[in-house]
């Protein structure tokens, strides 16, 4: 284990002779930050190297995590585009793998990358950019830590914007019905469907012009942390006790749902606490097939026993298709479907339903999260891929950066 705290420190680890992973921070459900050899912890490499507030350009630290990230740039008058729902990532963790947030006319957060610098396997620090190596920029935006650590990262930001958040429950069919249009007209919009139901939790988030009115600590409090957290973990805890009760169970937590309307700071309604722990699998699929996805994911729901139902509900999000060689969005419109279980309870026959699922309409696994593909079956999926191990073979022939999990992968 090696904490770097310089470019200089990184580099001397990557020429110490073993194979290096960069750890991120841990939040990943497989194995892809697995290190063989050397493990580089960059927790002492995190900050804002430096910040340009009239164009946007902000160059951060690799290991820097999203919640700090937030934070220093909400006191630049500075914000990310487009968040997820979790702040755990490191900002290079988090872009390695494809992470996203939702809105139809917006991209994955690698989209936001206008420049990376990477400490390659010879020990040489480049950077690289749309006009400088682009074809090292396509690759390395998502690189799955495979060409090199990442040392800094020059994002695109805006400034900072408020947003109407405003979720409520609802029904998944009449969800479905209007969930294209809803797309189409707000700026960012998500669903979770407790999958043993119909019943939904819809989030639509509006830029507004203005001020914050945010949740009043004691409402946060009731909502987030007893509700959303304590209450629903003890809803599982019920739930792997008596699989019996789990349908049952989807159905109550769905009734339960409330109305909810506030404004805040766009990182603070992007974000929400998931102190729940649980396992993940997700695919992109390309948005015109979401319906068909969610009629089989409902055939499959009702034909499991009660041992293999799912108690966390899915969620669903959509991006923008991009031109990053390895995003999960390159090249087509998508949409997200996220599976999730209660820690220690069965997921696997339903996971392995929706990976078949998911691969008949050419979805994408999240690099992130469990999944089972290997070269051959992701080959096909993405257009460039053989341009990116073009790339890898460039930058790393002895794969110095290489792990199982990644000569599962691309071979």
């Amino acid at each position: 284990m090696v904490h770097p705290s310089s470019t200089d420190e990184i580099a001397a680890a990557v020429v110490s002779g073993g194979r290096v992973r960069a750890r991120g921070s841990g939040h990943s459900f497989n194995d892809i930050a697995v290190a063989p050899e050397v493990a580089l912890d960059l927790d002492r490499w995190t900050g804002i190297v430096r910040a340009d507030t009239e164009t946007g350009l902000v160059t951060v630290r690799s290991g820097t995590p999203l919640r700090v990230l937030n934070a220093d740039l909400h006191r630049l008058g500075l914000a990310m585009p487009n968040l997820g729902d979790i702040d755990a990532q490191t900002i290079a963790g988090a872009v390695s793998t494809s992470t996203h947030g939702t809105g139809a006319k917006l991209g994955v957060l690698a989209t936001a990358i206008a420049g990376l610098e990477l400490v390659l396997a010879d020990g040489s620090v480049v950077t690289c950019s749309r006009s400088e190596r682009p074809d090292l920029f396509n690759a390395a935006r998502v690189g799955l830590g495979a060409l090199g650590i990442i040392s800094t990262i020059t994002l695109q930001c805006v400034p900072s914007f408020v947003l109407r958040a405003s979720e409520a429950p609802g029904r998944l069919d009449a969800v479905l019905e209007q969930f294209d249009d809803l797309c189409a007209v707000e700026d960012h919009v998500e669903f979770h469907w407790f999958t043993h139901s119909d019943r939904v939790i819809l989030k639509r988030n509006n830029r507004i012009p203005e001020p914050a009115e945010p949740l009043s600590r004691a409402r946060q409090l009731w909502e987030y942390e007893v509700m959303e957290n304590a209450a629903f973990g003890a809803v599982c805890k019920v739930a792997k006790a008596f699989p019996r009760y789990t349908r049952k169970l989807n159905e109550v937590c769905g009734s339960l749902i409330s109305e909810r309307s506030y404004s805040d700071y766009s990182h603070n309604v992007f974000v929400t606490p998931r102190r729940v722990r649980f396992v993940e699998t997700e695919f992109s699929i390309p948005r015109e097939t979401l319906m068909d996805v969610i009629a089989e994911l409902r055939a499959v729901a009702n034909r499991l026993g009660d041992r293999d139902a799912l108690i966390v509900p899915c969620e669903v999000r959509v991006a923008q298709a991009d031109d990053i060689w390895l995003s999960t969005a390159s090249g087509r419109d998508t949409a997200y479907i996220s599976m999730h279980q209660a820690l220690g309870m069965q997921y696997k026959a339903f996971f392995d339903a929706y990976a078949s699922i998911a691969a008949s309409v050419g979805g994408r696994p999240h690099w992130g999260k469990m999944h089972d593909l290997t070269a051959e079956q992701l080959r096909p999926l993405y257009p460039h891929f053989d341009d990116f191990l073009r790339v890898r073979d460039e930058v790393d022939p002895g794969r110095t950066f290489t792990n199982p999990y990644l000569d599962r992968v691309l071979g």
